[in-house]
């Protein structure tokens, strides 16, 4: 029988396993590579290059949006089903497959095909994403069998930086073995890339779909290994009584003012950060013209600042309570997003600079590092404060309701970013709207209790 030691270390390995989804796929490496695909598309089609960049970027928010919409709807009724019947473990076993088939299958999206390429692309990205999210559920849910009180702060933090260091290593794997250096023909370890260097075929970039899931594959073993169905036993399957709770649930939120404002509060903030991460490497292919090698780099950069900053926030949690890091991190992230959206090569917010010179991408490598270093504590603060308004025995089902307020309304982030970005003609003031919805959540979180419904 596993130690509670070995619990928590088999707990942190999903975290390990299932970031380079988000790494690899949704921001610094397929993404970029879905754009440079979509672009060229377009451009055949008879598009100007800004046209076909707003385009590419509309396309994949479609696709992003749609998917988003799924999780939406059935994350809290999943919840509400294995609260019912008791399993948790059952359901993450089942959406892993999604994960895996999902991520694997992206190796067959070639370079410079038709609108049947990408469809294919973003079909099985959107079945992979919602392996991850709906298996994140029921993991997060067996969070309070594994500390009581401020030390699941701790625990929750440390996992997120242990996911952000695989997630890290995973992006340093890609780029040192399989990914070209400009055109140097060698990959950034100075290596010849281990699936070669062609251009037409891309088998190097496009490795980084069956990487993650090979990837995950391996990494779940301590998960399953030393993680087991908490105490309680398995009951029988009652879609029609789970659902039943959940709508009392849902109900009974008018009387929970904290956990009301708390879920409007991350619906919002929530969605802007997925946001970022789901065009960061876009725009950075896009406004700042880098390559997918680059676009790694500022990945890996992002990641050692979310994992540090992870590990520290869940110290500062632990001491101080979820709510200051969540303010914090998300005050940090509206002071990004305005020196992004204010950025083009030769200007910042209508300042010239040397559109040759190395400043535009410091200033966004920095960027990156900031984003990296909030976007992890507030993630993990996240999971702590759905804690504080739940119980042990109900968890599963508040964190399908903490999906539903994350995803509810994540088609509206890459909507309105589209829409932004068809108006304007601009990819970079495409990503305008993700400041206001930051600024939705930080006004939100005034009526969240600190102690949440533990007070």
């Amino acid at each position: 029988m596993a130690t509670q030691r070995q619990r928590i270390w088999g707990w942190w390995f999903f975290d390990w396993a299932s970031q380079p989804y988000n790494t690899l796929l949704l921001t610094f490496v397929f993404a970029p590579y879905f754009a440079e695909v979509a672009r060229g598309y377009y451009m055949g089609t008879g598009l100007e290059e800004e046209a076909a960049k707003a385009a590419a970027q509309s396309y994949w928010s479609f696709w992003y949006a749609c998917f988003s919409v799924i999780i939406a709807l059935m994350a809290p009724v999943l919840g509400a089903v294995a609260q019912g019947t008791g399993r948790r473990l059952v359901w993450v076993w089942l959406f892993s497959v999604l994960y895996v088939g999902g991520a694997a299958s992206l190796w067959w999206m070639m370079p410079g095909g038709e609108l049947n390429t990408l469809r294919w692309g973003a079909i099985m990205f959107g079945i992979g994403l919602i392996g991850m999210e709906f298996a994140t559920i029921f993991t997060n849910a067996l969070m309070p069998t594994l500390a009581e009180g401020d030390d699941i702060g701790k625990v929750s933090g440390s996992g997120f930086a242990f996911g952000y260091l695989g997630g890290l290593i995973a992006l340093t794997l890609m780029l040192g073995f399989f990914i070209s250096k400009g055109d140097t023909g060698l990959s950034y370890f100075g290596l010849p890339p281990l699936l070669g260097d062609d251009p037409e075929t891309r088998e190097g970039t496009r490795a980084v779909g069956p990487f993650t899931a090979i990837w995950f594959i391996v990494s779940m073993v301590p998960f399953w290994l030393w993680v087991k169905e908490p105490p309680g036993g398995a009951g029988a399957l009652h879609v029609g009584r789970a659902l039943s709770s959940l709508w009392e649930l849902i109900k009974g939120l008018r009387f929970r003012k904290s956990l009301s404002a708390y879920l409007g509060s991350s619906l919002a903030y929530s969605d802007a950060l997925t946001g970022i991460y789901a065009f960061g490497g876009i725009y950075a292919s896009n406004v700042m013209g880098w390559e997918i090698g680059q676009i790694g780099v500022f990945g890996i950069l992002g990641g050692v600042t979310a994992m540090i900053a992870s590990w520290w926030g869940g110290k500062l949690d632990s001491r101080f309570g979820p709510k200051p890091v969540i303010v914090g991190s998300i005050i940090v992230l509206i002071l990004v997003c305005a020196v992004i959206v204010g950025m083009e090569r030769d200007s910042l917010w209508g300042i010239p600079m040397d559109s040759a010179s190395n400043l535009p991408d410091i200033i966004f490598y920095i960027c990156g590092a900031l984003i990296g270093a909030a976007g992890g504590p507030l993630q993990a603060a996240s999971r702590t404060m759905v804690l504080r308004h739940t119980t042990p025995d109900r968890a599963t089902e508040a964190f399908g309701l903490f999906a539903l307020s994350g995803k509810v309304t994540s088609f509206i982030a890459p909507a309105l970013i589209s829409i932004a970005t068809t108006i304007t003609g601009s990819a970079r003031l495409g990503i305008s709207p993700i400041i206001l919805l930051f600024l939705v959540g930080l006004v939100l979180l005034v009526w969240v209790n600190p102690r949440g419904e533990q007070a």
